[in-house]
């Protein structure tokens, strides 16, 4: 019964047969003939597929506009700084007392120090004044012109950073602060929060 349905059905390839016993003198041109086939419906398709989105109409697209925003400066000190935060109120000048917030890390990434723990979420914000030497020039230049609330991040370069140990901010600890010394001759990446301006 199975056989009768099956020849009932017919063979949707010619050219191969039923029964493999049995060898037809025209199997060679019948693959042929079948590789032919394949390849006249694939490259009917792909030409199909190229050929259809350039008859549909394309809409004119409008030129996207340039964001008005500048992403990284570079300081005259040469200080790559990014605004990630504008902040509120006045801005931090030159002569201020501003208290803030900082993850160090070096260039490549790893951390060196933060004045907030990354468990407990405390903090132990730094407050020094914007004139005067005590704190180092790199990070001095990029707390100029932020405002309260404000966050910024910033490649300060050996040559503004940490020149002198007693530069500050500095950790408290010996660790933290052997740490951070021991990196003061590489570029360090500061994250800065203002919290106040004094």
């Amino acid at each position: 019964m199975e056989s009768a349905s099956l020849t009932s059905l017919g063979n949707p390839f010619p050219c191969t047969s039923q029964s493999p016993r049995r060898a037809s003198p025209l199997k060679a041109t019948c693959e042929i003939s079948r590789r032919r086939a394949v390849s006249g419906m694939v490259v009917l398709g792909a030409a199909t597929s190229f050929i259809d989105p350039l008859v549909l109409p394309v809409p004119a697209q409008a030129a996207m506009p340039e964001p008005d925003v500048i992403r990284y400066r570079k300081l005259d000190s040469g200080v790559i700084l990014e605004d990630v935060v504008e902040g509120e109120g006045p801005e931090a000048r030159e002569g201020d007392l501003v208290q803030f917030n900082y993850v160090c890390r070096r260039a490549n990434g790893y951390f060196v120090h933060s004045t907030v723990d990354q468990f407990s979420g405390e903090s132990k914000p730094v407050t020094l004044p914007l004139g005067g030497e005590e704190m180092i020039r790199g990070l001095k230049d990029v707390l100029i012109g932020m405002k309260a609330g404000g966050k910024r991040r910033a490649l300060i370069p050996p040559e503004v950073g940490y020149i002198s140990e007693t530069l500050k901010p500095i950790p408290e600890e010996f660790g933290p602060r052997r740490s951070l010394l021991s990196h003061a001759k590489e570029p360090l990446v500061f994250e800065v929060q203002m919290l106040k301006v004094l």
